[in-house]
């Protein structure tokens, strides 16, 4: 029976306790459990086979958790060119072309995530693609991965002309003579990279998934919510979990079609259950996903207004009002938890249509639905996540003017919407539960600079820099328990994990120094020192 005793620094057991954090000396954890506290920890020591870690002076806080992401899409794009990190768009073009120096025989080039702003309006040409690869065939995801950036080899191959139809629920950027320009968004995109381009190998998608899993664990993520997931792509989880290839939870957030979901309620019910036989500690399959709508940048987020800078436009929402609230109560119906991506606020308040609908055919039944990054939130419907009981899942690294923020959403939001982004504080004050996650590969996955982002409302990187929307800061322990116990409820756990209380399932970070107590913009400077998992190392630098 293993036994570990953390001493020699300060235990975070609660980050947002009723009076403050929580606090101790020392810690145990024997087998999967916080066995205790303190003196009493310490005590322990002197047991057969114990271990003892000496913190250094550092913190053991609850592991964060992650409510939104899509490890195995970051996995892969490590396969491809490295455009995110260019710096412009000359930069994309030596990345692609670089890459296709070094890979010769490849049929296809296929890579994210590139910043939309290096074009005016995120609108890329495939022209532009052509010069660094030819004819071989190259699509590119933007940062969004709502939309993709094709060159004209990869357009011909997927047979899109001036005469091909905008799919249901895309959209085929086009030029003047109504040519395809490049930029395919939405469905446009998703369809073309699901049907058109060749898929990974087997082997490749799950070590791509091992190497994302890896990278959650160095930075102290023992649980992450995989927010977009195919039933085709089910054999790769499944493979990595019997392998052991898993280094963190995932629970899996199978997508619900606007054009079939009356039949994947069966398919997904069925797919559950193979997770489930599985009996995997560190894979699960509870959930459905929604696309609401689409992304503010590219004018396909749902609004309840038309954009300020295109006053015939209110977005394109993936699903009717009332079709959303139907496959809402079908799939709450056979117990899963829903998460519904909402960016526009038309998108947030038919999310929240949808779930009270569902929860009213059955009110006693306790439910942990999500909606997920709640960006553009119209104040009337604030309170309504409370009084549901719907978790709010933000990405609060995207709380911060940055250039995306200045150069396309605020201008196309206009006023007073600019303002109604992102309301962590006035959600959280209204007695909802908030959680927090990344996005990733949309965003960076690390929690340090996002916790910190959540805090100050501007980029750990210019300390100087003014609150965007100050109003809606929380302090450290709110935001930091937004990672945990937020994220332990959302994980379906609530009663389980997000504390080092005695009893709870021992998920814990060693980190260089507190994160409740340092300035807000030296949290992403943390070093992680190891990684717990159900009492488990998983990590240790």
């Amino acid at each position: 029976m293993s036994l570990t005793i953390f001493t020699g620094g300060t235990v975070i057991v609660d980050p947002a306790g009723e009076h403050g954090p929580v606090t101790t000396t020392a810690i145990a954890f024997r087998e999967d459990r916080v066995a205790a506290h303190g003196a009493a920890a310490e005590a322990l020591a002197s047991e057969p086979g114990a271990v003892r870690v000496d913190l250094a002076g550092g913190v053991l806080a609850p592991a964060p958790g992650d409510g939104h992401a899509h490890p195995l899409l970051g996995g892969l794009e490590a396969l491809g060119p490295n455009v995110r990190d260019a710096s412009d768009l000359a930069g994309i073009l030596e990345a692609v072309a670089a890459w296709k120096a070094e890979h010769p025989e490849t049929e296809w080039i296929v890579g994210g995530s590139y910043d939309a702003t290096f074009a005016e309006g995120g609108l890329f040409d495939a022209r532009w693609l052509d010069e660094a690869t030819g004819d071989t065939p190259t699509i590119l995801r933007a940062w969004d991965y709502h939309t993709a950036w094709a060159n004209s080899a990869a357009l011909r191959a997927g047979g899109i002309t001036a005469e091909t139809p905008d799919p249901a629920l895309g959209r085929i950027v086009r030029r003047e003579d109504g040519a395809p320009l490049g930029t395919l968004q939405e469905a446009a995109a998703n369809d073309f990279l699901a049907d058109v381009v060749p898929p990974f190998s087997l082997a490749q998608r799950v070590a791509a998934l091992e190497q994302a899993t890896l990278g959650y664990a160095a930075q102290g993520t023992t649980w992450v919510q995989d927010a977009w997931v195919e039933l085709d792509t089910l054999p790769v989880y499944v493979a990595a979990a019997e392998s052991g290839r898993l280094h963190t939870r995932l629970n899996l957030a199978f997508r619900a079609d606007p054009a079939r979901w009356r039949r994947q309620v069966e398919e997904f019910v069925a797919a559950r259950a193979e997770v489930r036989a599985l009996g995997a500690d560190r894979l699960t399959a509870e959930t459905v996903k929604f696309f609401a709508d689409g992304v503010i940048e590219s004018h396909t987020a749902a609004m309840i207004a038309p954009y300020a800078d295109r006053p015939d436009e209110r977005g394109l929402p993936n699903w009717t009002a009332s079709e959303l609230a139907e496959a809402a109560a079908a799939f709450d119906a056979e117990g899963f938890q829903l998460h519904i991506h909402a960016i526009g606020d038309a998108a947030n308040r038919d999310a929240l249509d949808a779930l009270e609908a569902a929860i009213r055919d059955d009110p006693a039944r306790e439910r942990h639905h999500v909606v997920a990054h709640v960006a553009v939130l119209d104040p009337a419907d604030i309170a309504r996540f409370a009084e549901l009981g719907v978790i709010a899942n933000f990405e609060p690294y995207w709380a911060q003017c940055d250039a995306v923020m200045r150069d396309l959403t605020i201008p196309h939001l206009g006023h007073p919407r600019d303002e109604w982004q992102y309301l962590i504080g006035s959600v959280h004050r209204s007695g909802a539960t908030v959680s927090f996650g990344s996005d990733w590969p949309v965003t960076t996955r690390d929690w340090r600079p996002a916790l910190s982002t959540a805090i100050t409302r501007h980029s750990h990187a210019e300390p100087g820099a003014p609150a965007w929307l100050p109003a809606e800061r929380v302090d450290a322990g709110t935001a930091y328990a937004a990672y945990t116990s937020g994220i332990a409820r959302q994980a379906l756990a609530g009663a389980d994990r997000g504390t080092l209380e005695t009893g709870r399932i021992a998920d814990a970070v060693w980190l260089s120094a507190d994160p409740l107590s340092i300035a807000p913009e030296a949290i992403a400077d943390l070093a992680v020192h190891g990684t717990w998992l159900a009492g488990d190392e998983t990590y240790r630098a």
